[in-house]
């Protein structure tokens, strides 16, 4: 123990033990001898304090460069890495319900109304739809009532919104913000039973002062008011920061998938961070793509023809008669998976690497497959991880499985789309929130004329492999602004695929409005 010898004025109570090394230096005259058997003593204490803290600093160098020369995915590029065995023994927690958007204050607000939603599209293009409703419900100071999903698109998913989110979360989570209901009240419902609901489609890419002076009287008036169409109702850019934000923090912390759900995603995730680091490929080759695209090379003569009449078939697919040639060459055309296997090869991914197919039924089947599977033999699905049995509660619903293809996504090592569509757009967005893990965002239209370069004898492989790989350096998920086209918002930056705003600004102070 140390204790106070006395008061010096410089430098107040002395101590017996003195601090530091100052004792080596002023020592009484009268303990002479006694130093004189600390001082050997205190310098082995330091050297062995020295040789310690030079240990730790060599582990932590060791360590970096197992990281920089571990095993890795891509060959020649940054490397990302499993979990350790003591890291794979401890419950796994999906990293996207890891990390937070700040809230602001709690806001005390008078009710405007109550907007009742029905959401358009697949998975994600709802998921997208959601957070934008909550943000407009909450600016206009109205009430939502849980979003209603669509039952009858292409994929004829009959699920309800609590049957792929956790509305209970999704409620509680945003109670600060805007009030969310599961169902109107009853002496709401009950007047509305006497009167049609007042039901329209908003402008796509509207801006805020389009829902505060076309939207807000009609939910001042009628006092309930329906959104039948929800896709792209809200511009990419322009709201204020804090609205921008909201977006985020519904998209990132609002809207998590049930527990069923969450818990087969962890067990996908597991299964595949035993065997090592794992990609995720987004093969967006599913029938209902190709026929809605129209992009049909590769196809045969009967492929064109069913597709051709599929689309046909479908009254809301409003274009008909399509060019799949210069499509393609536009890059508007999902990869093929003989185009796909060239490119992943040409980028260096590692033949042996575990690639997660998130899709449907990919269209021509195993046969269509082939060329993927010899070059890459560790393909795998959720089927082929899973137990029939477990996926049985969500096998005939498309927007579950969706949800579970996501989550797994989120977890990737690498995760490669080879179609720019919704799933694509959000889950990128969803990464770079997660600390912008590798996305290989491909340039498709640059891609397909150096595939067809490469096979008429133009390039040789390692030419190819190098443009390949020099056209995608840049295109990793890293930071960026979004791209801003005001009168073509159609063909800017998407919101959800890079949503800066949340990115670089989490712990700035919120404003209140």
């Amino acid at each position: 123990m140390c204790r106070a010898e006395g008061y010096d004025q410089k430098c107040g109570y002395r101590e017996e033990c003195e601090v530091g090394f100052k004792f080596l230096s002023e020592v009484k005259v009268g303990k002479s001898k006694r130093f004189m058997v600390l001082r050997p003593r205190m310098k082995l204490f330091i050297i062995r304090a020295i040789t310690i803290m030079l240990l730790c600093a060599c582990v932590v160098q060791l360590m970096a460069l197992g990281e920089a020369w571990g095993p890795r995915v891509l060959k020649g590029w940054p490397s990302c890495f499993s979990q350790s065995e003591s890291e794979l023994s401890l419950p796994l927690e999906l990293s996207y319900a890891s990390i937070k958007v700040p809230s602001p204050p709690k806001r005390v607000y008078k009710n405007n109304g109550y907007l009742m939603v029905s959401c358009n599209g697949g998975l994600n293009q709802m998921r997208a739809a959601i957070c934008d409703m909550v943000t407009i419900a909450r600016y206009l100071n109205v009430t939502l009532i849980v979003p209603e999903l669509d039952k009858t698109s292409f994929w004829a998913d009959a699920s309800d919104f609590h049957e792929i989110f956790d509305v209970d979360h999704f409620i509680t989570s945003l109670k600060g913000e805007v009030r969310i209901l599961k169902a109107l009240p009853p002496r709401i419902k009950k007047r509305l039973e006497q009167k049609n609901l007042y039901s329209l489609a908003p402008i796509s890419w509207s801006n805020m002062s389009y829902y505060l002076n076309q939207i807000l009287p009609l939910l001042k008036k009628h006092k309930v008011v329906h959104l039948n169409r929800t896709d792209t109702r809200l511009a990419n850019n322009g709201p204020p920061l804090e609205i921008q934000k909201l977006r985020c923090r519904v998209n990132f912390n609002g809207l998590r998938f049930t527990p069923q759900i969450e818990e087969l995603g962890r067990r996908v995730v597991r299964i595949l961070r035993e065997k090592g680091p794992f990609l995720v490929l987004h093969l967006r080759y599913e029938m209902d793509m190709l026929a809605f695209s129209g992009c049909t090379h590769g196809c045969s003569t009967d492929e064109v023809e069913e597709l051709t009449k599929m689309r046909n078939d479908y009254p809301w697919w409003k274009e008909k008669v399509i060019n799949s040639t210069m499509k393609r060459q536009e890059g508007l055309c999902p990869l093929t998976p003989e185009e796909t296997a060239l490119v992943l090869s040409a980028l260096g991914i590692d033949r042996n690497v575990q690639i997660y197919i998130a899709a449907g039924e990919i269209y021509g089947g195993e046969k269509r497959m082939a060329s993927l599977a010899e070059a890459f033999p560790n393909l795998v699905k959720k089927d082929t991880l899973l137990d029939p049995l477990d996926l049985s509660f969500i096998k005939n619903h498309s927007s579950q499985m969706a949800a579970l293809d996501y989550l797994v996504s989120l977890e990737s090592d690498i995760f490669v789309p080879t179609y720019d569509g919704n799933m694509a757009k959000v889950v990128e967005g969803h990464r770079r929130f997660l600390g912008f893990k590798k996305t290989v965002q491909l340039d498709k239209k640059h891609l397909v004329g150096l595939i067809d370069q490469y096979n008429n004898g133009s390039f040789s492989w390692d030419d190819f492999s190098s443009v390949v790989k020099e056209a995608h350096a840049n295109r990793m998920g890293s930071p960026k602004k979004r791209v801003i086209i005001s009168d073509r918002p159609k063909e800017e930056d998407y919101f959800y695929a890079n949503p800066y705003e949340c990115l670089q600004l989490l712990d700035e102070p919120w404003r209140i409005t």
